[in-house]
């Protein structure tokens, strides 16, 4: 499952949606599953970054400035300069700001992997990666929404995601770490969950989108709208990630890791706070999910390109 990896993923979508066209009425039921197998996955995650790794990756100093500079002042200035361009229901801005200035933190560490990018370094980062950006999406928002923000967005799925997504798994994955440091059976009992990190991202894309398939209905020209400002992302990114290595003085393999990890996109873990929005922003959701469809496409090309502008010397 792990060589064919990409192919798992894009069936388990095209399955998502095939369940969500011909067997709406079970969106609902697996919109309440989506916490579940999504927390599941991220534990199975920093399950496989060890403590002295993370402390180790806070140490690489340039690689670490990269990363938080590619995602969290360069994205949101790439954000900047199209929101004015983006469809003016509000529902659909929400939804394109709520993920594309949130960092992804799951399978950008395959796709750099199999593009020869540091993906160890990208695995030790994702800790980091999750908690400044809980941290600084409010603040994001509240710059591109102003004071409407308040009228749209409550704390509190904000501090549960932060719990279940955040503080939860990690403490869990860290707790395993010592049991299996401990114990032989420990160790037996990670390596397996270790095994599970493929399955779980496929029922997390597999459930994601059939529970939002449904809500297209008459919204699908207002998604649509969107797509072309994903795409669009996607291309300014790869450029914009290679004049950050190039900034940083970045080895090839870290280079590649910076141009995925300021390409993808933190769909999954955001989704749950789309989800909390009120029924008139419905559509939020679907926005998100959609970015995932384009973005997965986008990796398969990305896999193939990045090497070519990054190559090994």
């Amino acid at each position: 499952m792990e060589r064919h990896q990409v192919a798992v993923y894009v069936a388990a979508m095209a399955t998502g949606a095939l369940v969500g066209l011909t067997l709406p009425t079970v969106g609902p039921g697996l919109e309440h599953a989506i916490n579940p197998v999504l927390a599941a996955l991220l534990y199975v995650t920093f399950l496989q970054v060890p403590v002295a790794e993370l402390g180790r990756s806070l140490r690489a100093g340039r690689f670490l400035t990269a990363v938080l500079v590619v995602n969290f002042l360069v994205v949101p200035l790439v954000v900047a300069a199209m929101f004015a361009f983006l469809p003016a229901d509000q529902a659909v801005r929400m939804g394109v700001l709520l993920v594309l200035l949130t960092p992804c933190v799951d399978y950008v560490i395959v796709f750099s992997s199999l593009a020869g990018g540091s993906s160890q370094q990208l695995l030790a980062a994702t800790p980091l990666l999750l908690l400044a950006q809980m941290v600084l999406l409010p603040g994001y928002l509240y710059l591109f929404m102003g004071s409407k923000l308040a009228d749209i967005v409550e704390p509190g799925p904000f501090i549960e995601a932060f719990l279940v997504l955040i503080v939860i798994p990690l403490t869990l994955a860290w707790l395993t770490q010592a049991w299996a440091a401990r114990r032989s059976v420990g160790r037996k009992a990670a390596d397996a969950m270790g095994t599970a990190m493929v399955p779980l991202m496929a029922a997390t894309l597999l459930t994601v989108v059939a529970s939002q398939v449904p809500k297209l209905g008459n919204h699908l020209g207002k998604v649509a709208q969107v797509v072309p400002f994903y795409v669009l992302f996607l291309l300014v990114m790869a450029f914009v990630g290679l004049a950050v290595t190039r900034l940083f003085r970045l080895n090839r393999p870290d280079g590649r890791a910076i141009v995925f990890t300021g390409a993808t996109r933190n769909s999954l873990v955001v989704l749950p706070l789309a989800l909390a929005l009120p029924d008139r922003l419905a559509i939020a959701a679907v926005v998100v999910v959609t970015q995932t469809l384009v973005e997965v496409i986008g990796m398969v090309i990305y896999v193939r390109a990045i090497p070519r502008l990054l190559p090994v010397r």
